[in-house]
């Protein structure tokens, strides 16, 4: 599933050429993704100039001054740039038609934001109102990117939870967008075990691990993200972080830093991948 920097990646790849443009069309090739998709809302954007384009978790929200539209990759999602004159594919589900930039809304320099998903488990909402406020943006937890996700933070927020710290920093409801990947590799930059009691880490290692979450997420937005299976750039490439990776799916291999063999062990249903000497 594409993570916060993918996403992220995502954002900043179609932004630069489809803020300050015109919707020109918007076309549905299936009834549904995971919601249905704003066929009978499409008179509100349709002819709107796109102000801005942000992220929220994994989620995108395109900015049109009377609402937003809500891009969610869910687990096979991908925005692509494309010529108009470029032809469909199976699993192009969505096209949104851009104008030129220029002040004629030339067509000559149109452009179409394409959603393609295999496993038709992303979403594309209209939202007309506050977003933030939506069910699906309300609930979501804080930016771990942001300023005010600290040790300070960090260390109120698990005080007291019996869960393991792994999939404790994969709860969107807490903090939003570390996925399995992420939390595998920050946990291993700051040398704690996966599966230590969150409530029991004390202060100066969560102190360790918040800027580690930070870079970890940082370098891999750098680095264009990760090539997961179904995930692409707006562009069509695809990101390197996967090369970086010190512990995720390198069961049975050295550890970089110590040569002990990677282990791996099933946490909350997903795979977790540590270093039982580095990580303890």
């Amino acid at each position: 599933m594409p993570e916060l920097p993918e996403v992220e990646v995502t954002r900043a790849g179609i932004a630069p050429t489809l803020v300050g443009r015109r919707l020109a069309s918007a076309d549905f090739f299936v009834p549904a993704l995971r919601y249905p998709l704003p066929q009978m809302e499409r008179e509100a954007f349709v002819g709107r100039r796109l102000l801005a384009i942000r992220r929220r978790g994994k989620y995108l929200l395109l900015d049109f001054g009377n609402g937003h539209l809500l891009i969610h990759l869910g687990m096979s999602g991908s925005l692509r740039l494309v010529a108009p004159a470029q032809p469909r594919q199976k699993h192009d589900h969505v096209d949104l038609r851009f104008a030129g930039k220029a002040r004629s809304d030339a067509t000559n320099d149109a452009i179409i934001l394409r959603l393609r998903d295999p496993r038709r488990f992303g979403a594309l909402l209209w939202l007309p109102d506050e977003p933030w406020t939506h069910p699906l943006l309300k609930v979501l937890g804080i930016e771990p990117l942001a300023a005010a996700f600290d040790a300070d933070w960090l260390k109120r927020e698990l005080a007291g939870l019996k869960a393991a710290i792994k999939p404790t920093l994969m709860d969107s409801h807490r903090i939003v967008g570390i996925g399995n990947i992420y939390a595998a590799e920050s946990l291993y930059r700051a040398g704690i075990d996966p599966r230590a009691t969150a409530g029991k880490i004390s202060g100066q290692r969560l102190a360790r691990l918040v800027p580690e979450i930070k870079a970890t997420l940082e370098a891999a937005i750098a680095a264009g993200g990760s090539s997961l299976r179904d995930f692409i750039h707006s562009d069509g490439s695809s990101g390197y972080f996967q090369q970086q990776y010190f512990v995720y799916g390198r069961e049975g291999l050295p550890c970089r830093v110590c040569a002990t063999p990677i282990r791996e062990i099933r946490q909350a249903q997903r795979a977790t991948f540590y270093c039982p000497r580095c990580q303890r």
